[in-house]
Formats: structure tokens, sequence, C-alpha cells
């Protein structure tokens, strides 16, 4: 049951890594120059999508499932925050009663 609890929170945790790396990355890299360079130098180039990836409404667009990712990421990380001291919590309160 240990090792279970364990995996869990391991988990949840690679789960959080994950959504603020690929959020910030999302945010951040239409707007830079690798965009162009990585979209032009791709096989979508190749298929006329390139020109579609480098248009505004389409890298506003990819930011904002990046900053879905962030806020994803936070709300969990939050949660595991809050779990982690509602837990503490309850230890101590049985440790209290099992003293008292």
């Amino acid at each position: 049951m240990r090792r279970a609890v364990a995996w869990s929170s391991l988990l949840r945790v690679l789960f959080v890594i994950y959504c603020v790396e690929a959020g910030l990355f999302l945010v951040i890299a239409p707007w830079r120059e690798f965009w162009s360079l990585l979209v032009s130098r791709s096989a979508l180039s190749q298929a006329h999508l390139g020109s579609l990836l480098m248009l505004p409404w389409v890298r506003g667009a990819v930011s904002g499932f990046g900053l879905i990712h962030l806020i994803w990421g936070i709300h969990d990380l939050e949660r595991i925050l809050l779990g982690r001291r509602a837990g503490n919590q309850e230890a101590s309160v049985q440790e209290r009663d099992r003293a008292g």
C-alpha cells in the first residue's frame, strides 16, 4: 500500500513538471525566431502548412494551449502541497490523540 502511494505521488510530481515545462515552451516558442526556422525546415513547409503556423492567431492559439498547461500544472502543484499540509495536520492530530 505504501509503495502505491509513493508511485502515485511521484507520478503527480512528474506530471506537474511536464505541465510547467510544456506550458512555458508553448507560451514562449511561437514568438521566438527559432519557431520560424523550425517551421521552414520541417515537413510542414512542404505541405504548405508552414505558412499556417506562422499566422499570428495560430501562434496565439499555441500560446493559449501552453497557458492551459501552466495553469493545470500550478493547480496540481497546489493540490499536492495542500494535500501534504492536510496530511501533516491529520498526523499531528492523531499523535495528540494517542498521547492524550
